[in-house]
């Protein structure tokens, strides 16, 4: 048969903790100054919004992956030499 006994304990821990009756905390204190105000959302997004640029970075973009290709093919052509040979 097995031994409830820890089970019992812990039980009974349970019990006696949420009979027990909570302390009052307090909140951290207000910030000094005025309270920030809040930003009307419609002039937020038109900042955001930005004008589409030129082909420009497409174009970076691809020379820079052609590179990267060529880089790997010439990895990829190289012999591996093997250790102890």
């Amino acid at each position: 048969m097995p031994d409830h006994r820890p089970v019992i304990a812990l039980c009974l821990c349970l019990v006696v903790a949420a009979c027990t009756e909570m302390p009052m905390v307090e909140g951290p204190p207000p910030a000094p100054g005025p309270a920030p105000q809040i930003a009307p959302l419609d002039a937020l997004v038109a900042q955001a919004q930005v004008a589409p640029t030129d082909t420009a970075p497409t174009d970076s973009l691809a020379a820079r992956a052609a590179a990267l290709r060529a880089r790997a093919a010439a990895l990829q052509a190289q012999e591996i030499a093997q250790p102890g040979t």
